[in-house]
Parts: structure tokens; sequence; C-alpha cells
């Protein structure tokens, strides 16, 4: 009670000393489709703060986080309200450049029992700092096209239930209707290691900071293995995602599933290609997986000019029930707070997925999320694991040997 009433004090003191300027401007950094939810979210902002302009910057996304981290190591450049990815928030995490969220006058530990579980441990240092609040999450879905799987003769259940029933499935579609079962063999890798892992444990390393990888670990033998089954049978498209090759593949229907999170649903439906309406179905990942796929974070640069308007902006954002649908609705981005989640909307039928109450699913997917452990490193493993994955597939490499030599480099790079 005393750290609440105390939180209260400080914010006011804080909010006390910004109402007495004339007027504010908030810089705060995003890259796509964030920058969409904010400017959707804006016009409610503007009429509770018309004082406080929001200068909204949105980079691409490798530009973003590039200049990001550019601006933490030099200091210059900083906003007062930083977006991050969760491919880059275990990064930061771990450097000293931005805010302690669980610190006074934030003392954001009393919100954090609001937002999907997982989501709170990705943000979290091994030190124990949390360093951005969670605005969207990915829970982990699989996309089919149901006139492909029809046509084929497919049951989408059947593919569900193992991958090598899922493989299996992919040769009878390639024969009976000539489109590949995925983009690229390497995403069945990238979701093999992702999912059902041990709560705590992380993708590359446990809590203890010991590299998982290696020619021992199971878990990363049968996601090669795997991967290499689907390259060797000609059942991948060998197309990278985020290509034109990817977007004309999703028009065409010449790749019949997509692993993705929730939010591919918005993207496909409001750019990559929307004439496919009606045509996909959604369902949980293969073997009872869960996992999650992306999802977006804001955090406070330590040098930011406005910290305390850059607090209200990131509560207004995560914690407002209102503007975490007006985002949802805006671009697909499914909410991190749990509260919103509850919504009607999130009953209703997509139309895009003919129909199907996707979103039902999509909710109870991210409650059976595991947190998954983050490390300052796990960038680096990811990188070296996937260039060995493409010596596997593409020079037939073995793969106990290319999981001994990303152990090694791991191990040399981590030291």
């Amino acid at each position: 009670m005393k750290q609440t009433a105390a939180f209260a004090l400080a914010t006011a003191l804080l909010l006390g000393t910004a109402h007495a300027q004339e007027k504010v401007t908030l810089t705060v950094a995003a890259f796509p489709s964030l920058d969409s939810a904010i400017k959707a979210i804006l016009p409610a902002w503007t009429k509770l703060h018309p004082n406080v302009t929001i200068n909204l910057q949105a980079q691409q996304f490798a530009d973003h986080h590039t200049a990001m981290t550019t601006a933490l190591a030099t200091g210059q450049g900083l906003p007062d309200v930083m977006a991050i990815e969760i491919g880059y928030v275990g990064k930061f995490a771990e450097g000293q450049g931005l805010e302690n969220l669980n610190s006074a006058p934030y003392s954001a530990a009393q919100y954090k029992k609001l937002f999907t579980p997982f989501t709170i441990a990705q943000a979290t240092g091994s030190d124990g700092r949390f360093i951005a609040m969670p605005t969207d999450i990915g829970p982990g879905t699989f996309f089919y096209r149901k006139d492909v799987l029809d046509k084929a003769g497919v049951n989408p259940l059947t593919m569900q239930s193992s991958w090598e029933n899922y493989i299996a499935s992919g040769k009878k579609i390639k024969q009976k209707t000539g489109a590949y079962l995925v983009n690229t063999a390497a995403s069945v890798y990238n979701l093999v290691i992702r999912t059902n892992l041990k709560s705590g444990e992380g993708i590359y390393f446990d809590k203890q900071n010991n590299l998982l990888v290696g020619p021992d670990n199971a878990r990363f033998v049968r996601a090669m293995t795997l991967a290499k089954q689907v390259r060797d049978a000609g059942l991948d498209a060998k197309i990278g995602e985020w290509s034109n090759e990817w977007y004309d593949a999703f028009k065409k229907g010449t790749v019949a599933t997509q692993f993705s999170g929730a939010w591919l649903q918005g993207a496909l439906q409001n750019w990559m290609a929307p004439d496919t309406k009606g045509l996909w179905r959604v369902q949980n990942l293969p073997e009872k997986g869960f996992a999650s796929w992306g999802g977006s974070f804001y955090a406070i640069p330590s040098k930011a000019k406005n910290k305390q308007w850059a607090w209200e902006f990131i509560k207004f954002m995560t914690l407002n029930q209102q503007s975490q649908i007006t985002a949802f609705q805006d671009n697909g981005a499914f909410p991190a707070l749990i509260a919103a989640q509850k919504d009607k909307a999130f009953s209703e039928p997509v139309e895009f997925l003919g129909g199907q109450k996707a979103r039902v699913l999509w909710r109870d997917a991210a409650a059976k999320t595991q947190p998954i452990d983050v490390n300052k490193y796990d960038s680096v493993a990811d990188q070296i694991l996937q260039t060995e994955l493409t010596n596997v597939l593409e020079q037939g490499k073995d793969i106990k040997q290319a999981l001994a030599d990303a152990r090694a480099q791991i191990a040399r790079r981590a030291r």
C-alpha cells in the first residue's frame, strides 16, 4: 500500500512538473505495423493530453533496431519511447541503457499479472531488471489453404497430429496439386526448436547460462532432421519470408501451409493476399506445440528527456483496454493485456478465415505458451545455427557434425 501511495505521489509530482510546461513533444520510435497502431490510438491520447504532441519516428523493422542499438551504444539520438520487437528484447534487456521499470517511479511489478504470463519473462534480464512493457503478442498458429488440402484429399487434423504425418501429407499435396508444403524447410526447424520447452528454459541456454545446443540435444537433432526430410522430398519452395516470392505464393496458393504468429492473418487480409479471403483456415501447431511468434514492447531509454510522459504514454498503449482493442482492430496485433482479450470482438467469426472463430483458438494458445528465458547471446546462437542449417540442407553436412560445430562457435562467441 505504501509503495502504491509513494508511486502516486511521485507520478503526481512528475506530471505536475510536466503540466506546468505549456507544450511537450514526446518522441516515439517504432516500426511497422506498430506505427499504424500508434496512429490509430493517437486521437484518444490527444483528447486526454492535448499539450503533449507525439513525434512518431517510424523506420523499417531492421533499420529501426539497428538505429536503436546504435543510439543505446552512443547515447545519441535516443527517443523518449522505444518500441522493441521480441527478437531484440533479450539483447536489450542484458544491456544497461534502458530504465528498470520495476523501480520507482514506475513500479511496474503491480501490472505484471495483467499480461499474458510469457511476455513478462521475455522482457526480464538475467539480473531481474524489467525493461519493457508488452503491447502485443504472437500466439504461434498453423495456417493452411483449405482449397489446396481439399483438392489433395488431406485432413488438416492428420497434419497436426505429428511431424511425420505433416511431411507425409505434404508428399500427397505435392503429388495431387503441385503445391509445395511450406515456403522453406527452415521454418519447420525454427518451430521445432521453439515448441514445448520446459518452463524457465531458454531456446539455446538454460537458466545457469549453460549452452543447450549440441549433437546430444534431441530437440536440435530432430529439428534439423525434419527440415532435411522436407528438403530432400522437394516439399519446400525455398522461398524466404518477407520476399516478393513469399507474397506471390500466398496469392497463388502454391504453398499449402505456413507457421506464423496470429498477426499474419491481418497482414494477409490487409496487404499480402487480400483476394484469398475465405481460402485460409488455422489450427494449433503440430504435436500440441505452443510457441510465441513475434511480439512488441515499449521501453524508456535511461537518457530520455521526458521520462514521465514516456511512462504515461506506455501505460496508455499497454494498460488501456480500449487502446489494445484499437490496435487489434487496426492491424490484428494480438493484445498482451488479458482484459482486452476478453472483448466480444474475440468471439466474432473471422471472415477472412471462412468465418472461423480463430481468435478464441489463439487466446487459448497464448494461455498455454510457456515463458521462455531470454539470453543476451540468443541472436548470436540463432545466426550460427541458421548458417549450419543451410550447410545441412544445401551441402548435405552431417547433422551431428553441424551441431557440434555450432556448439563450438557459440561457446567461443559467448565466452
